[in-house]
């Protein structure tokens, strides 16, 4: 069911709904309440009731019954743009203007198509003196009034997570108006966040040929070639940019940022450099030269990157977090004083915020201050949740319907088939469980490339789907009970062709990511001999290091401590599947077994390869070469035992973690430590 309640269909309550609905944009709002009243006596928790009648108790004066409505509307729609801009409104007219800006920038961020959210923000914003807020303010609030009133439904609508409503309003837009470039890359949007890649670089494709000189279309253009790992059709279009428009530093910056994802750290600092040389004030540009010399293993460089950049741009949380990132750094007393400070900011975004939330936590943890550290931990994934659209419902349905759909007998009747090729060795399992220095020791393997966090198999997964209409499952992974021979062999070659561009000359690759161990089933179909490790750690270490992680994406099962448990429980009894069905398929290597025998866990991860046993992968973290996740500082160092009970100076906060995690994935101790 979608946020928006649109399944309750009885009559009367859509007749009323629309009467009061009518009511309010009449100015008729005591007949709009009574309306309203009536629905909600019923249905106390019916989102478009609870809105409107939080705005009309606004206009009536009612200012505690807004609000009480306003509080059980966010209670049912935590991520709801217009419930936090109507509570940006009662601040307004109750006089409490910091509130406000807080609420309006909320919204704003939510939900970009907000009019009367940046329109406030832009006086408040002229009135103190911020011209670079008030700037973008206005050229947003200038953007929204160009658009058709259809059309910024639509935004509003696609922003609050309703996609369905979205894509059929947006397709019957289209309809009456075929060439509306901006109706495209709405519809290109919602394709995007529902993983329909194909039908978004389609449309936005289109969009272009007909604006050729529309620089953001072209830009989101190039993002969904890269989600494709079409690099030189990215790099294609960004150089159509940056050839068309010079002096466009921003344009730049993203030709420094599509370089860098090739993998050619060395020419995207060049590129910023140059930037800088232009801009030397340009904190965005320091951040992603620090970004670039993190990946190199230049960490002391990196570090005067991100401080130079936070000492251009106080409140640039990026800057403070990239710091944190590194798992290495120490804030100063001036450092963590500075972040307290701009934290509190009523005029600092909610993504700077986030950041800034989880720097302190890693701040205050180096200290011993754990209480404040869970406490910011809490603020940043807080902020974290309620932008996502994450449920453990329907990610338990997803992981369930694997394990329905790929049972013994399926692989049986399909038999044997897909590319015969031993390439790839996929390393999969959740964030944080290790699978970074298990990248990291066999790619220290003369006969082993490591590559990236390759998307090509969720890609291949989403092919699958079928035609379903937007905002439905699919039917993948039944899909593949009909897939031939040769259709298998095909998707098989089709990956290695795919993933060539991240190799060098080695005979075999790492492919590490995590979120692969959902379609197991699918890699065995496609690519029988490829071998598959299952990166595995200690529940509560897991679970609180995912926690404790701001990802630069995805991962949203990791913003709750309750979300992250039912998580790892769903991942244990899908792998646990996966082994039952296909024994022999999946190596299961424990962090903790890495830890205590290097050199044994090495040797029997490489007997498995079929690889011989080399002393370079004993040696790994002084094997030069690019890491690009949270644990790139991490892995450059020899093993150690840094990483274990992290959780435990926590347990007193950790009991919704505790309550969501099976028992037998817990030790009985720990479980007497957190219920003390």
């Amino acid at each position: 069911m979608e946020k928006d309640q649109l399944s309750i269909d009885e009559t009367t309550l859509l007749v009323d709904l629309s009467e009061a609905t009518d009511a309010v944009k009449e100015g008729s709002f005591e007949h709009a309440l009574n309306l309203l009243k009536i629905i909600l006596k019923e249905h106390p928790d019916h989102i478009d009731s609870l809105y409107l009648a939080a705005v009309s108790s606004r206009y009536l004066k009612q200012f505690d019954d807004s609000k009480e409505y306003i509080t059980s509307l966010l209670l049912n729609a935590p991520d709801m743009a217009r419930a936090y801009q109507e509570l940006g409104h009662l601040n307004r007219d109750t006089g409490d203007e910091e509130q406000a800006v807080i609420h309006y920038r909320q919204a704003c961020e939510l939900n970009p198509a907000l009019m009367a959210g940046w329109k406030y923000l832009y006086q408040y914003f002229l009135k103190n003196n911020n011209k670079p807020a008030a700037d973008h303010a206005l050229e947003q609030i200038n953007k929204l009034q160009s658009l058709p009133g259809v059309l910024l439904y639509i935004d509003q609508i696609l922003n609050e997570g309703r996609l369905g409503m979205a894509e059929a309003k947006c397709r019957a837009f289209l309809k009456e108006n075929p060439t509306h470039t901006y109706a495209m890359s709405l519809l290109a949007e919602i394709a995007n966040r529902l993983g329909y890649f194909d039908d978004a670089e389609f449309l936005l494709e289109k969009a272009v040929e007909f604006k050729p000189d529309d620089g953001d279309l072209r830009m989101k253009y190039a993002s969904i070639l890269r989600k494709k790992q079409k690099f030189a059709k990215t790099i294609e279009q960004v150089n159509i940019l940056c050839d068309k428009y010079p002096d466009n530093l921003t344009y730049q910056a993203q030709k420094a940022s599509e370089i860098m994802q090739n993998g050619d750290h060395e020419e995207a600092i060049t590129l910023l450099d140059n930037i800088l040389s232009k801009n030397p004030y340009n904190f965005s540009t320091l951040t992603s030269k620090g970004h670039a010399q993190k990946t190199l293993g230049r960490t002391d460089q990196a570090i005067k990157s991100y401080q130079s950049a936070y000492q251009i741009k106080p409140d640039h949380g990026e800057a403070f977090f990239s710091l944190a990132n590194l798992k290495t750094y120490s804030f100063s007393g001036n450092e963590l004083d500075s972040m307290r400070e701009q934290v509190e900011r009523v005029d600092l975004s909610l993504r700077d915020k986030a950041y800034f939330h989880f720097a302190l936590a890693q701040g205050c943890e180096v200290n011993g201050e754990h209480d404040e550290a869970f406490f910011h931990l809490e603020k940043g994934n807080k902020i974290k949740n309620d932008q996502s659209q994450y449920s453990i419902e329907r990610m338990e349905k997803e992981l369930k319907a694997q394990e329905a759909a790929c049972d013994e007998a399926f692989f049986k009747d399909l038999g044997d088939g897909g590319c015969d090729t031993k390439d790839p060795i996929f390393i999969l399992g959740l964030p944080r469980a290790g699978s970074t220095l298990i990248e990291q020791i066999l790619a220290s393997h003369s006969m082993v490339d490591g590559t990236l966090e390759l998307p090509n198999i969720l890609s291949i997964a989403q092919g699958l789907r079928g035609e379903d209409i937007y905002g439905k499952l699919g039917n993948y992974p039944k899909s593949m009970e009909s897939l031939t021979l040769e259709q298998r062999e095909t998707l098989g070659k089709g990956y290695i062709e795919d993933t060539r561009m991240h190799r060098k000359e080695a005979p075999r690759f790492t492919d590490k990511m995590p979120n692969n161990f959902r379609h197991i089933g699918l890699i065995h179909l496609i690519m029988p001999n490829a071998k598959i490790i299952d990166a595995r750690r200690y529940s509560l270490d897991c679970c609180f290091s995912m926690f404790k992680q701001l990802f630069a994406q995805g991962q949203e099962f990791s913003y709750g401590l309750a979300e992250a448990g039912s998580y790892y429980n769903s991942y244990v009894k899908l792998m646990d599947h996966w082994n039952s069905v296909l024994p022999d398929k999946v190596l299961t290597v424990n962090n903790e077994d890495v830890i205590e025998d290097l050199e044994g866990q090495v040797r029997r991860m490489l007997e498995f390869l079929e690889l011989p046993y080399e002393e370079e992968c004993i040696l790994f973290h002084e094997t030069d070469r690019l890491v690009r996740t949270a644990s790139s500082e991490q892995v450059r160092k020899p093993i150690n035992k840094e990483g274990m009970e992290r959780w435990k100076p926590y347990s007193k906060h950790l009991k919704p973690l505790l309550d969501s995690l099976d028992e037998e994935l817990l030790k009985p101790e720990d479980i007497v430590m957190i219920n003390r």
